[in-house]
């Protein structure tokens, strides 16, 4: 088994052999203020290496849509560094930042809510061009350009001029898709892209992005509850709890030998579709309700909900476990006092 050790660092990956795409380092973000604060992100690490794909797990409430919102520049950090090669996009200003807006797209959760019921599917995917006018300079080479997007998406020609409500839900989010595609970015932010989606679809479009990132290039954050679904397309997980990293991995690592007591909770719930995986254990149930965002515990603070907890969860903030990957990708980290080390340990 690969050596275990502790560290004090945050609980995020290391560097890595090659300088990454987007590198996140003690992000910090809290909303309200007095009594009333509440810290949506606490100290997150990550990182995202072009052409790869970081599934983001946990449950509701534990800060990913905020990370996914200050990954978009959407929200400035309260402390920490987001570099997008070497770069910090909340030091730009005028046209650098427009053009650096161009580098990281989104793709939403709802089809049917994110796209504009009185726009042709030309009109949605031609959109961003109408602020980025350079990128695609006229109107022939729009025409052009849409006609490529669809088809790299599984769409036709003549969707081109048919409107939202003409499309099943699939087909809306392949649009949706080609937007985000539209102008060319380096990464996309996918919030729950297939979770209103019927299961059959949602292996649909799962393809059609795992596709566009061989062809393209593009790098992924995929944000989800199903971890099924993180598993089928991500290749490293990060797994957060109340606005903290508490483990990160190469995906198979992470879900085969969980070391934190939340992360094996989590594969725990998670319906078991591939027979070959399955297990003898037996199901995790969590004790107790999700602290308030308002009120985060002491020391660990996964403790009033973990079956491991001892006195010391309560006064110490648990160090980052690392175990060594074995290989070129990253170790394997959990911020815990008790790591796992198998699945026996469970129990």
């Amino acid at each position: 088994m690969p050596e275990s050790r502790t560290t004090t660092d945050t609980a995020g990956p290391r560097s890595g052999a090659h300088p990454p795409l987007l590198e996140v380092r003690g992000v910090t973000k809290s909303f309200g203020g007095g009594r009333r604060r509440l810290t949506a992100l606490d100290g997150v690490d990550l990182r995202l290496g072009r052409g790869e794909t970081l599934g983001l797990v946990g449950e509701s409430g534990c800060g990913k849509s905020t990370l996914a919102r200050v990954l978009l520049g959407l929200e400035r950090p309260d402390a920490g560094t987001v570099r997008y090669d070497g770069v910090d996009p909340f030091a730009l200003r005028g046209k650098d930042l427009l053009n650096w807006r161009r580098r990281v797209q989104m793709v939403f959760q709802d089809p049917f809510a994110s796209l504009n019921a009185r726009m042709s599917a030309a009109d949605l995917i031609g959109e961003p061009w109408r602020t980025h006018r350079d990128v695609v300079p006229d109107a022939r080479a729009r025409d052009r350009r849409i006609r490529e997007l669809l088809s790299l998406v599984g769409l036709r020609d003549s969707d081109a001029h048919r409107y939202p409500n003409e499309f099943s839900g699939g087909q809306r989010q392949r649009i949706g898709i080609a937007r985000a595609l539209a102008l060319d970015p380096d990464v996309i932010v996918c919030d729950e892209p297939v979770s209103a989606l019927d299961l059959s679809v949602q292996a649909q479009v799962l393809n059609v992005l795992s596709e566009l990132q061989s062809r393209l290039g593009v790098a992924y954050v995929f944000i989800s509850h199903d971890l099924s679904v993180v598993r089928y397309i991500s290749d490293r997980v990060t797994v957060m709890y109340l606005g903290k990293v508490v483990e990160h991995g190469e995906t198979d690592d992470v879900f085969d030998r969980p070391q934190h007591p939340y992360t094996a909770a989590l594969m725990s719930a998670a319906p078991v579709l591939d027979t070959s995986r399955a297990t003898d254990d037996q199901e995790i149930r969590l004790k107790g309700e999700i602290p308030s965002p308002f009120d985060i515990p002491s020391g660990c603070r996964f403790r009033t909900r973990c079956w491991r907890a001892e006195e010391k969860c309560a006064t110490e903030v648990p160090p980052v476990v690392v175990r060594e990957s074995g290989g070129a990708g990253d170790d394997h980290t959990a911020l815990c006092h008790f790591p796992l080390e198998a699945r026996s340990a469970w129990a």
